[in-house]
């Protein structure tokens, strides 16, 4: 875990916002384009967060991949589609982080 860069994710707010829509990812509606048959729950197309943010589809890419890289987000690919969902097992490694470390 790099916390530097969970840090460095977490401190833009929109960032923060996504993250937090994510963990109830219901509110974006159905994912129309995600196969039926794909095993990846929670999943939010790109398209869905971009349009809830109000920010330019290349910003809010941006801010998926690197909420990616530092482990915050997984992601799949399906087409031409990309989905994202929170990884809950890291944030719950943070949090524990959070809580003995500091």
């Amino acid at each position: 875990m790099d916390t530097t860069m969970i840090f460095k994710a977490l401190s833009n707010e929109a960032r923060r916002q996504i993250l937090e829509w994510l963990k109830h990812p219901e509110h974006f509606g159905p994912q129309i384009y995600l196969p039926k048959d794909a095993n990846f729950k929670g999943g939010i197309c790109v398209g869905s967060i971009q349009a809830k943010t109000g920010l330019t589809q290349s910003v809010v890419s941006s801010y998926l991949s690197m909420m990616q890289k530092a482990g915050l987000l997984e992601s799949r690919r399906y087409g031409q589609w990309t989905y994202y969902r929170r990884n809950e097992q890291l944030l719950r490694e943070f949090t524990e982080y959070m809580r003995n470390e500091l």
